[in-house]
């Protein structure tokens, strides 16, 4: 039985990790999320429908920018600012925050500094609130965290003194091709923390001494559901290709991984869809 979804706006994959480390996936269409797992192995087809609607305002707009809004939304929301990609850039403390609610709810707040082992190893910066979310967008197969701090600004400036060190970017093909080798991340911390130390001491001289705080966690393990990675990357696009259909080998990140190619969902967020799978 063959099951046609109705059309919907296109929101980034959401995805659980369970105590074994074992991640479920589902694909938000509007009202709607098809259960992924099941699927993995059997024909998914992807069908755009040639429109694009604001996630904020509901606007109709020919391009999505910031996955999933609109071009006056992007200009004027706090979450689109630079400073979200740029966390040591904020610039809340000088009043000119697009939105200082936004603002308080979402960057003063607790954030961790992290490594991850995704293409290799890197570094990275979440809300307390979006462990473990934030390393299973990214696909990493390990992840500690190493930082507490008390709001985004501090969490970036730590970030770009270990990624003098370390990659702070993932390389999404690699990624895609298969896991990395697994490594001790316990000892990679114990290498880079000393090499910054000066740095912390600064945003501790600046913050207060409790802006910066070590942690002392586990190492957590995540484990994707993939069949089979493919040797050669190549990516769909909605706005090139509408029809995006082939047997879906698994997930990874924020990618489906189909036997004839990836597709990124948060890139195309927004855009209206239907799915036909087999039940």
């Amino acid at each position: 039985m063959t099951i046609t979804t109705e059309i919907g706006a296109l929101r980034k994959m959401t995805a659980q990790l369970s105590a074994d480390g074992q991640i479920s996936y589902q694909l938000p269409i509007g009202e709607q999320k098809i259960e992924l797992n099941p699927l993995i192995g059997k024909e998914l087809t992807l069908i755009y429908h040639q429109e694009i609607r604001c996630f904020h305002c509901d606007r109709k707009t020919k391009k999505s920018y910031s996955q999933g809004f609109c071009y006056p939304c992007m200009q004027k929301l706090a979450q689109c600012d630079m400073c979200i990609m740029k966390p040591e850039t904020c610039h809340f403390e000088q009043g000119t925050c697009r939105e200082p609610e936004w603002g308080e709810s979402h960057c003063m707040i607790p954030h961790y500094v992290y490594l991850a082992n995704t293409s290799g190893l890197k570094v990275g910066i979440t809300r307390h609130t979006q462990i473990p979310t934030r390393w299973i967008d990214q696909g990493a197969t390990q992840a500690l965290p190493i930082f507490k701090v008390s709001t985004r600004l501090q969490s970036g400036l730590v970030e770009t003194a270990l990624a003098e060190f370390i990659a702070d970017k993932t390389n999404w093909r690699a990624m895609l091709k298969g896991n990395a080798d697994d490594m001790d991340l316990k000892e990679k911390a114990a290498e880079l923390i000393p090499q910054i130390s000066e740095r912390l001491d600064d945003i501790r001289l600046k913050f207060g001494v409790d802006a910066v705080e070590q942690l002392d966690e586990p190492v957590v393990d995540l484990h994707f559901p993939v069949a089979q990675y493919l040797t050669k990357i190549s990516s769909f696009n909605f706005d090139k290709q509408p029809i995006v259909s082939g047997t879906l080998l698994g997930i990874k990140g924020q990618y489906l991984i189909f036997d004839s190619g990836v597709i990124n969902i948060r890139k195309f967020g927004s855009y209206h869809i239907s799915a036909q799978y087999a039940e």
